[in-house]
C-alpha cells in the first residue's frame, strides 16, 4: 500500500494544477497518464534487449518503438495544457497513424493490425465527451476505407515475407487488441467507481445537509403536488415527510391561503423567476413538548421562497417542476401581531388623551367659570346693590357648580382607582329593591323636568344580596341617569330588577337616541363618548359606563349593551346573589413586603409611632 501510494503521490505531482482540485476530474487525468508511462517505459526498457537479440533494426520497426514511446510525449502535453479532450485526440490520431503504417506495410485491411482500429473510439470513450468518440470512430472509419481502397487497386507494397508468419501475427494483433481492450474496460469500470463512489459522497453530504437544516427543502410541480420534502419537515409539521408528498403538503395548507400557495408556484415556474409567499400550515400535535403551543395541534405560519428549477435538472421531465425553501415565521408573526395591538392600543390612548382634554376643558371650565363669576357678583353686592334672594340664589348655583366639579374630580379618581386595582369594595348583606327604589327617587325629578316618564320594576319578593350597597346604587344612578340624559323629552326611561337563577339582573332601557354600532363595540372605555367630540348634546366626561363596567366586574358580573339609532338602548348588568370577595394572594403581600424588609427604615420617627 505505501508503494501505491508513493506512485499515487508521483503521478498527482505530474497533473495539471485545474485537475487537482476536482476528484472525477484528476482520477481521470491519472487514468491516461499512468498507463501510457508505464507502456512508454516498458517500451524504453525491452528496447535495448530487442536490439541485442535482433540487431540492426528494420525501419518498420523504428517506427514501432517510437509509436510506443510516444505516449510520453501525450502525458506530457496533458501534463503542461490541462487539456483532457484535446490529449485524446492526439492520443486517437497516433493510435490511428500507427495502425495505419503498420497495415500498410503487412497486408492492408488483412493485417494483424488492422484489427487495432477497433480499439481507437474504445480508448476514445474514456474521455467522457461525445465530440472526441465521434471525431475518433471517423478516424478509425476513415483509416479502414483507405486500407481497403489501397488494396483493391493494388497500391500497397509487396508483403510476401511475412506471409509465412501471418496466422501467428494474426494471433498477436488479436490478443494484444483484446488484451488493450480489457485494460481500457478496466480504467473505464474504475472511472465509473470513482464516479458512484464520488456521487454517494456528494449525496451523503447534502442529505447531510438537508437533516440539519431547520428551513424545509422541497420540490413541486406547477400544479402544486410535492415532489421531494426534506426530513425537516417532520420536526416543523410533526408528521413523517413521506405523508406530505403528492398533495399530503396542500391538503395541510389553510383554505384561506391555498390561492396564494397555488399563484407563487404557477408564477415561478412560469416566468422563471423567484417569488415568495406567506401561507398558514395545519401541524400535527407536538410529539415530546417540542412546541408547547401547538400540544393540541393547530396552524403555523410558513414563508416560501420558490424558484423555478434550472434548466439542466428540467431535462428529466417535460413538466416545469419548482424549488423551494420554506421556514416557520410564526413566532415573527406573533411578534408583528403583538405590535399592531400595541399600535392600536397607543392610537387609542392618544386619542382617548384628546378627547380627555377637550371633555375635561369643557367641564371643568364650565363650573369654574360659574363658581368665579358668582363669587364675583356677591363681593360686589354694594355696588351692584344684591338683595338676599338674589345672594342665596348666587350662592346656591357656587354650590351646585362645586358638587359639579366634585363629581367630575371624583369620578377620575374612582377611575384611576380601578384602573390600578386600589379601588376596594366592602361586601355586605343589603336589599336590593330598597337601593334601587332610593336611587330612582333621586332621580324622579330630574326625569320630570325634562318630562321624562321614569317607570320602577322591582318585585317585593326581591332577596338579599351579599354585595358592596354603595357600589350598587352607583351603578344604578349612572344608568339611570344616563338614561334620562339622551332620553328626549315625552320619552320613557324603564328600570327593571328580577331574579334568574343565582343572580340578580338589573335592566334599564330607555327611548332615547341610541347609539351607532361602530360606537357601541367602544362603549365602556374611558373618557369615550359616542358621537364626535364637537357635536356633543349633553355634559358628562364619558366615564359613567366606564365606571360601571369596573364596578361589575368588581363583583364577578357581566354587563350588556343593546342599542340602536333613534330607538333606545337597553343596558342589562347581571351581578351574583352570594359576591365572594378573592382572597389576597399571600405571596403577593410578601413579595411587597420583601423590599421593605431589605431596605431597612427610611424614617426612624414613623417606625416608632407605628410601633407605639
Amino acid at each position: 500500500m505505501a508503494v501505491l501510494n508513493i506512485i499515487r503521490d508521483c503521478l498527482d505531482a505530474l497533473l495539471h494544477p485545474s485537475a487537482r482540485y476536482d476528484a472525477l476530474t484528476r482520477a481521470r487525468h491519472r487514468a491516461f497518464v499512468a498507463p501510457r508511462l508505464l507502456g512508454s517505459l516498458v517500451a524504453f526498457a525491452a528496447f535495448p534487449v530487442y536490439l541485442a537479440m535482433r540487431g540492426a533494426p528494420t525501419a518498420l520497426e523504428v517506427a514501432a518503438f517510437t509509436w510506443l514511446i510516444a505516449p510520453i510525449l501525450l502525458s506530457w502535453f496533458l501534463s503542461r495544457t490541462g487539456r483532457y479532450e484535446g490529449a485524446h485526440v492526439l492520443s486517437s490520431l497516433a493510435m490511428a497513424g500507427m495502425v495505419m503504417t503498420l497495415a500498410m506495410k503487412t497486408g492492408g485491411i488483412e493485417s494483424f493490425a488492422a484489427i487495432w482500429l477497433v480499439v481507437v473510439p474504445l480508448e476514445a470513450a474514456l474521455s467522457a465527451s461525445r465530440r472526441v468518440v465521434v471525431f475518433a470512430s471517423v478516424l478509425a472509419l476513415a483509416c479502414a476505407a483507405l486500407l481497403i481502397v489501397f488494396g483493391h487497386f493494388d497500391m500497397l507494397p509487396a508483403s510476401d515475407s511475412i506471409a509465412a508468419f501471418r496466422g501467428a501475427l494474426t494471433a498477436f494483433g488479436v490478443a494484444s487488441a483484446t488484451v488493450y481492450a480489457a485494460g481500457l474496460a478496466f480504467g473505464a469500470e474504475s472511472l465509473a467507481r470513482v464516479s458512484v463512489s464520488l456521487l454517494n459522497v456528494e449525496e451523503d453530504r447534502y442529505h447531510l445537509l438537508a437533516r440539519n437544516m431547520s428551513d424545509v427543502i422541497s420540490r413541486h410541480r406547477r400544479n402544486g403536488a410535492l415532489q421531494f420534502i426534506s426530513p425537516a419537515a417532520e420536526t416543523m409539521l410533526g408528521t413523517p415527510a413521506t405523508r406530505l408528498l403528492g398533495h399530503g403538503l396542500f391538503d395541510r395548507v389553510h383554505v384561506a391561503d391555498r390561492p396564494a400557495y397555488l399563484t407563487a408556484l404557477s408564477d415561478a415556474a412560469r416566468d422563471g423567476e423567484a417569488r415568495s409567499v406567506e401561507f398558514r400550515l395545519k401541524r400535527d400535535a407536538a410529539r415530546g413538548g417540542e412546541r408547547g403551543q401547538n400540544s393540541t395541534g393547530d396552524f403555523i405560519w410558513v414563508e416560501m421562497r420558490c424558484r423555478p428549477l434550472e434548466p439542466a435538472a428540467q431535462m428529466a421531465t417535460p413538466e416545469f417542476e419548482v424549488v423551494a425553501v420554506m421556514r416557520d415565521v410564526t413566532d415573527r408573526k406573533i411578534q408583528e401581531q403583538a405590535l399592531d395591538l400595541a399600535r392600536t392600543a397607543a392610537e387609542q390612548a392618544d386619542a382617548a388623551k384628546t378627547r380627555f382634554l377637550a371633555t375635561m376643558s369643557h367641564e371643568l371650565r364650565t363650573p369654574l367659570n360659574a363658581i368665579i363669576g358668582f363669587s364675583e357678583m356677591i363681593v360686589q353686592e354694594d355696588a351692584l346693590m344684591l338683595d338676599a334672594a338674589r345672594r342665596k340664589e348666587y350662592a346656591q348655583l357656587i354650590n351646585d357648580s362645586g358638587q359639579h366639579l366634585l363629581s367630575v374630580v371624583n369620578g377620575i379618581l374612582d377611575m384611576s382607582k380601578m384602573e390600578s386595582g386600589n379601588f376596594e369594595i366592602s361586601p355586605e348583606p343589603f336589599a336590593p329593591r330598597a337601593a334601587l327604589l332610593n336611587c330612582c327617587n333621586l332621580l324622579a325629578l330630574k326625569a320630570r323636568e325634562n318630562s321624562i316618564d321614569l317607570v320602577t320594576r322591582a318585585p317585593e319578593d326581591l332577596p338579599f344580596m351579599n354585595g358592596d350597597p354603595r357600589a350598587f346604587k352607583q351603578i344604578v344612578l349612572n344608568l339611570v341617569s344616563n338614561a334620562i340624559k339622551f332620553t328626549e323629552r315625552g320619552g320613557m326611561v324603564t328600570v327593571s330588577a328580577g331574579i334568574d337563577g343565582s343572580r340578580l339582573v338589573l335592566r334599564v332601557t330607555d327611548t332615547g337616541v341610541g347609539i351607532a354600532a361602530d360606537d357601541l363595540k367602544r362603549i365602556g372605555d374611558p373618557f369615550f363618548q359616542a358621537g364626535k367630540t364637537y357635536q356633543r348634546r349633553h355634559e358628562g366626561t364619558g366615564l359613567g359606563l366606564s365606571i360601571v363596567k369596573s364596578l361589575v366586574a368588581l363583583h364577578a358580573g357581566e354587563i350588556s349593551v343593546q342599542s340602536r339609532i333613534n330607538e333606545g338602548t337597553t343596558v342589562t348588568v347581571a351581578l351574583p346573589l352570594a359576591f365572594t370577595p378573592p382572597m389576597p394572594q399571600p405571596s403577593s403581600n410578601i413579595a411587597t413586603l420583601t423590599p421593605a424588609l431589605r431596605s431597612g427604615p427610611s424614617n426612624p420617627s414613623h417606625q416608632v409611632k407605628k410601633s407605639a
